[in-house]
């Protein structure tokens, strides 16, 4: 018998995989990046059709079995809508985490970053989306070990939150952030 993990999880993206099944790029809190098969989901039956949308948070049920991981089932925590900016700046966010993260590992802050960063990307009418872009994008390329806090002296990353406060820090060092972005990820070479 296989055991059940009940995890929340961010769905980064998702790929049809034969008639009915799709596989999903989950990154969760307890396991990092999962790759997940989820059996007849596309099937307009499916429970968990639309709590697996491309870009949502849900609360998931995988088991781990010979094949790699499957979906048991799934509860839509937050669904990618508002402002179809704030949806397309996490869906960059996204590409940029299942490219850079390889094989399954628990990453707290990372899962955190991610999480507080969707939740501020979703919010109807939310300004400076594009500051919270680059603070989201430079807190992963952090918890992945690609900028250091001494390179930019920052209190950005002793936390997750996106207020206010932050985001104003944020944009007086934009173009440092930025420099330091662009410098990381061309040190990746992807």
């Amino acid at each position: 018998m296989y055991q059940k993990y009940q995890t929340d999880a961010l769905v980064l993206g998702s790929r049809e995989s034969g008639e009915n099944d799709r596989v999903f790029a989950l990154y969760t809190k307890d396991f990092g990046l999962v790759r997940a098969r989820a059996s007849a989901v596309r099937k307009e039956t499916s429970r968990m059709r639309y709590a697996l949308q491309n870009y949502s948070r849900a609360n998931t049920g995988l088991v781990r079995g010979k094949r790699g991981w499957r979906l048991a089932g799934a509860a839509a925590t937050q669904t990618a809508h508002g402002d179809p900016r704030g949806v397309a700046a996490f869906a960059r966010i996204a590409l940029l985490v299942s490219r850079l993260v390889q094989g399954e590992e628990a990453n707290p802050y990372l899962f955190a970053a991610l999480a507080e960063g969707h939740d501020a990307l979703m919010r109807p009418k939310r300004e400076a989306l594009a500051t919270i872009e680059i603070v989201c994008v430079a807190r992963v390329l952090f918890a992945l070990g690609y900028i250091s806090t001494e390179a930019l002296s920052t209190a950005l990353f002793t936390h997750t939150a996106y207020t206010g406060e932050s985001l104003v820090e944020a944009e007086t060092m934009k173009d440092k952030l930025l420099s330091s972005i662009n410098r990381a990820i061309a040190e990746t070479h992807l």
